[in-house]
């Protein structure tokens, strides 16, 4: 810029003011904003879910107590599944159902999962009971935690458990990973990269 450039430059912005430094506020009303639409967004999308998870005894495949339940998505290799089925995977996450009404159980089941997969938790126990005198008929909390957990996305695969976890009572559930562990997992995977 050459100095008559730079003097005209001046003369025209000689009555501009600097605007307040207000950008800390914006940030700050985004950050609040943005949590309250996620929260909204996460509450409707557990409304649609529990929508689609029935609370109609007669609507869904009942289970007798003692019978040994599994369920396997496709992809679900046949190795990962079999150690699956033994308990083989550790679980540090329990979600206990047996002493609830179908309403709550059904509830926290899907927002324990969610929260599961949250926590970066792959592997979960749902405790269900075998419920031999429930009515209208035997294992009615089996029959719709069975039922329920086919129909949720996030559940990749289940059966049920070795003894020393609660058997026939009880599934070993595996969770599909969530998206921020499949971030780290592509990261930590990725061909081509140096780490020293």
């Amino acid at each position: 810029m050459g100095d008559d450039e730079m003097s005209l430059f001046l003369e025209e912005m000689a009555g501009v003011q600097p605007l307040k430094n207000n950008t800390t506020a914006t940030i700050n009303e985004k950050a609040v904003s943005t949590q309250a639409q996620d929260a909204r967004r996460k509450q409707l999308q557990m409304s649609e879910q529990l929508a689609l998870l029935t609370l109609d005894p007669h609507l869904i495949t009942a289970s007798e107590p003692d019978a040994i339940v599994e369920f396997k998505r496709d992809g679900v290799q046949e190795a990962v599944f079999h150690r699956l089925r033994l308990g083989g995977y550790p679980s540090k996450f329990e979600i206990d159902l047996h002493m609830l009404k179908p309403q709550q159980a059904r509830e926290v089941l899907y927002q324990q999962i969610i929260l599961a997969r949250e926590r970066g938790e792959r592997n979960i126990i749902v405790i269900h009971g075998k419920g031999a005198k429930t009515k209208p008929y035997p294992a009615l909390m089996k029959s719709f935690a069975i039922n329920w957990l086919e129909q949720i996305d996030e559940v990749l695969a289940f059966h049920s458990a070795q003894l020393r976890h609660g058997g026939a009572g009880a599934l070993y559930v595996m969770l599909a990973k969530s998206e921020q562990k499949r971030i780290e997992t592509k990261e930590t995977n990725h061909k081509g990269v140096n780490v020293r």
